[in-house]
């Protein structure tokens, strides 16, 4: 017997609501219809494993994606619990009403367990590419299979049928005109891939006798750690995110209480280390992928990691406010972090080597998690490191100074300086005059190092300051007992230096054989470097330039008993090439100094 109707629904304008506007991406279709499947599969595996139902010796269970071009079919078949047509009726017909919701409660013992729930919106969402949808249903129970079919608008059609699965549900999707890219097989194995890759049962598009499905049904996260070698976790790496350079190492996520996580987070190597680069973190319930990079689960600096997260206390559908809500989620952010930590100060203790070969991939990672996460720096700020001008790694901690006192303060004494380097090549003359002079100084090289130590300067604002290595030339090399002031000398470069806007400072220099150096205050290089990075004018790093003259010089000091013209020479050749070490010149600078420097040439060849 046929019956007709209209489809009960809360709200006369759902339909459309759910067509168009209830999920981002249409191709998530796919990901409803067949996790629908899976959880018909489910629920008649547990009916059976209770004695309520009979299951077939050996059979598999699985779904069916195929897709027929010719006939703009797309069906997804599973061999699960199937629909009564009273429960068609009401799970489909009256989509207020969640059929997960009322197997849970009437088997309230299994604890829901792979149950996703969503049945009724999750089915109409492949409305978003189907101009109608028939339902060919046969339910475990013995009673008559049936069929469904609507257009998706009000109207359905009810009645039985000989053509349906012996046992579970088929959903033939009738593809509306402009969707015809969800019928190619390349395009379908990909949303399969991205949306169904760990579904718990196999799953075959276009099946053949003999193909393999195209999910891993028990993927490696899902086993206890004990029981996974070295070599599983890599190829769980290598075919979960094609990426051929084995990771750094991996934490492996297994939380029962006080909620259910699983997961594996990977280390990858950097391939850029001028690049933040986004790593790829997919976020699972009960195995079907919700989206990648879900910042309100996984903390925002995890996401330079590559991983595997699945959380059947997680909502399949849910709305991101309801995430920066949730105590539970905040809980489970912030468990990973700790255990990230963990990690990584169990490797710091118990493995240093490996901790300072991984550190150049590991630097921004971490340099960034701080940056981000107050809490997550508290945890690893003993094991930040740095390299220094001889190449050793050395805990940023031990570069620290006594904390200031009050009394201190007041006297204007400042928190111990740090030297650094951000260009070893641009600044190597910087770096030999350091060694020459027995200095040290650390080596912040990455982007994210300007960052950094203006975060670290704002935590430990009483212990220590950064400056680059050219910033404080004066005090870091001058002579013991050397001279503090040379008017003439001062006078001579005021007069003859080619940039007025250059400040002149004599200083007498631990190293003689340097005529003259630059340095700018670090306050405002910073500054000045910020402005740049923004696409603002670095004008003020010029206005804040000074010339160190070494009075330690023998030229220098020759400048005294010279002429004017020779005076302007030589005076301009050692801003130059002070000017050289510190940046590059532009382009009527290298003019000058190309043009004084083959003057130089010739009266040295006459």
């Amino acid at each position: 017997m046929q019956k007709q109707g209209n489809i009960k629904i809360s709200s006369e304008n759902m339909m459309p609501i759910i067509k168009k506007w209830l999920y981002s991406d249409k191709d998530i279709f796919l990901r409803e219809i067949v996790a629908n499947g899976v959880d018909a599969v489910t629920k008649f595996k547990k009916l059976v494993d209770m004695g309520e139902a009979n299951g077939v010796e050996g059979e598999e269970y699985r779904i069916l994606v195929t897709a027929d071009e010719a006939n703009k079919t797309l069906t997804v078949e599973d061999n699960g619990i199937g629909m009564t047509a009273e429960e068609v009726e009401k799970y489909i017909t009256q989509i207020a009403f969640s059929g997960a919701n009322d197997f849970l409660a009437k088997y309230e013992k299994t604890n829901g367990d792979g149950i996703i729930g969503h049945f009724g919106l999750g089915f109409y969402s492949a409305y978003m590419v189907s101009k109608d949808i028939e339902i060919f249903t046969k339910s475990y129970k013995d009673e008559p299979a049936v069929r469904w079919e609507s257009d998706g608008e009000s109207v359905y059609t009810l009645e039985e049928t000989s053509d349906a699965p012996a046992r579970g549900t088929k959903i033939v999707m009738h593809i509306a005109e402009g969707e015809e890219e969800f019928l190619k097989e390349a395009n379908l194995r990909q949303l399969l891939n991205k949306y169904c890759s760990f579904m718990p049962y196999h799953i075959y598009l276009n099946f053949k006798e003999g193909e393999k499905p195209v999910n891993n049904p028990t993927p490696l996260y899902l086993k206890n750690p004990s029981e996974c070698t070295e070599e599983e976790y890599k190829d769980f790496y290598r075919d979960t995110f094609m990426d051929y350079n084995e990771p750094l190492f991996w934490i492996h996520l297994n939380m029962e209480y006080p909620f259910r996580l699983k997961g594996i987070l990977y280390f990858p190597k950097v391939k850029k280390q001028v690049e933040l680069e986004k790593g790829h973190v997919k976020l699972y319930c009960n195995q079907v992928f919700i989206a990648d990079n879900i910042k309100e689960v996984i903390p925002e600096f995890l996401m330079l990691l590559n991983g595997v997260i699945d959380c059947p206390d997680i909502p399949l559908n849910v709305s991101r406010s309801f995430l920066q809500n949730d105590r539970q989620v905040q809980k489970i952010s912030k468990y990973i972090t700790k255990k990230v930590a963990d990690v990584l100060n169990d490797l710091y203790k118990n493995d240093r080597k490996k901790y300072e070969t991984c550190w150049p991939d590991l630097a921004t990672f971490i340099k960034f998690g701080c940056i981000k996460d107050d809490d997550f720096y508290q945890k690893v700020e003993n094991i930040i490191v740095y390299k220094n001008l001889k190449g050793e790694y050395k805990a940023l901690k031990d570069e620290f100074g006594e904390e200031l006192t009050d009394e201190d303060s007041k006297n204007g004494k400042e928190a111990k300086a740090v030297y650094y380097v951000s260009d070893e090549v641009q600044q190597s003359q910087y770096i030999k005059l350091f060694e020459d002079a027995g200095l040290d100084a650390i080596v912040c090289d990455t982007p994210i190092d300007p960052h950094f130590i203006s975060y670290i300067e704002y935590k430990n604002p009483r212990k220590v300051r950064f400056l680059r290595i050219d910033a404080d030339i004066d005090g870091a090399l001058k002579a013991e007992n050397g001279v503090s002031e040379d008017k003439e000398l001062e006078e001579i470069f005021k007069d003859k230096i080619v940039n007025k806007a250059v400040k002149i400072k004599v200083e007498a220099l631990k190293n003689e054989n340097v005529a003259g150096i630059i340095n700018v205050g670090e306050f405002m290089r910073r500054m000045t470097e910020m402005n740049s990075f923004y696409g603002m004018s670095d004008k003020d790093a010029i206005n804040d330039m000074n010339l160190i003259v070494n009075a330690n010089n023998a030229v220098v000091q020759s400048l005294k008993g010279m002429d004017g013209d020779k005076q302007a020479f030589v005076v301009n050749q050692i801003y130059y090439l002070a000017l050289l070490s510190f940046k590059k010149l532009s382009a009527d600078e290298l003019k000058d100094f190309t043009d004084k420097s083959m003057e130089l040439l010739a009266a040295y060849t006459k």
